[in-house]
């Protein structure tokens, strides 16, 4: 009997790894991938750059108050005049009407002494001050109308909201910021080019520009090139002009850059981190693939040239399908991976 319960506990023993093991093997592997990008296969150099917003706008108020409420959000697209931010008018809506009566009293006595002015009783020194009166009164009404005006913010551009920096309940200061608001209507790709390339680049010099995190390849416009060098880096800034009519770029973006020399010719080809290409027992190239059910596969590559960071991939890929880039030591055939 004591045999058969030792045998029955084994059965179990052994069933559990087995369970054990199935979990551990259904258990996802985290890694990092990426898209199979564009390259070129001319040997030109390829920048990182930073998309930048057309023009940024700082809207603050004109006086100081305590802000009563910000009807707009980080990343919102605004209109020109539309409404974004009011302030307290308490005090600016009992100064109109201080000044509203100042005016009021200043006309009423000016029609009083009109009559005697006509008939020639009234000094005209008295006439005069009269009329001064008058004046200075809607001036300060005039004040007074555009100080309670001044209480509510308003777009003076189109564009969309980048940060928010100051909200419900908080004094603004004249002057101190409340919203700032970007032209994305077409961006700019600021790049730090180095000296000795620089001379090479023109207003005119044509340029491929990809952004990864929105997938998209774009065409440079017209290029703003900085005269004054870095002093630690001797770079110079050069600032390439893109149209955005859709808003995907947005500042802040990285960005692969790559001028287009005069005479050369370029041939479209694949680009990936060198670390991603793994070589077999066999001296083949591999890379790890994730397939559409989110299991790695080995794709054979062939490679080019070695391009800074990238590898240009001849073929075993198409573009766009993702490849392992950290976390492949983990990997076998028919993993299941998680990004």
């Amino acid at each position: 009997m004591r045999k058969y319960v030792f045998l029955l506990l084994g059965v179990m023993a052994v069933c559990s790894c087995s369970e054990n093991s199935k979990k551990e093997q259904k258990a996802p592997v985290r890694v990092k991938t990426q898209s199979v990008s564009p390259a070129f296969a001319d040997g030109s150099q390829t920048y990182v750059g930073i998309i930048e917003e057309r023009e940024a706008t700082a809207v603050s108020f004109t006086g100081m108050g305590v802000v009563k409420r910000v009807l707009v959000n980080e990343g919102q697209a605004v209109g020109r005049g539309q409404l974004l931010a009011e302030m307290d008018d308490t005090q600016a809506r009992n100064l109109l009407t201080g000044a509203e009566a100042q005016m009021t009293q200043a006309n009423d006595a000016l029609q009083r002494y009109q009559l005697l002015h006509d008939n020639g009783s009234l000094p005209e020194v008295q006439w005069v001050e009269i009329q001064s009166k008058v004046a200075q009164a809607k001036s300060q009404y005039e004040v007074a109308k555009k100080n309670l005006s001044d209480c509510r913010l308003v777009a003076p551009v189109s564009g969309i909201v980048g940060k928010k920096l100051v909200g419900a309940g908080e004094t603004a200061m004249p002057s101190q910021a409340v919203v700032t608001i970007f032209d994305v209507s077409s961006v700019k790709v600021k790049v730090a080019v180095p000296e000795g390339d620089i001379s090479a680049i023109h207003a005119s010099t044509p340029s491929s520009i990809s952004v990864e995190a929105v997938d998209a390849m774009v065409q440079g416009g017209k290029i703003e090139k900085g005269i004054e060098a870095d002093a630690l880096t001797h770079t110079y800034d050069v600032r390439i002009n893109v149209p955005n009519g859709d808003r995907k770029l947005l500042p802040g973006m990285v960005a692969s850059v790559r001028f287009k020399q005069e005479g050369s010719h370029s041939i479209a080809a694949k680009s990936l981190p060198v670390t991603a290409v793994q070589k077999s027992a066999d001296g083949s190239l591999f890379v790890w693939t994730v397939a559409s059910d989110s299991t790695a596969r080995r794709a054979k590559v062939c490679i080019g040239a070695v391009s800074g960071n990238n590898v240009a991939i001849t073929d075993g890929l198409d573009m766009g399908q993702r490849v392992v880039t950290e976390g492949y030591q983990k990997l076998s055939e028919g993993t299941k991976v998680i990004f």
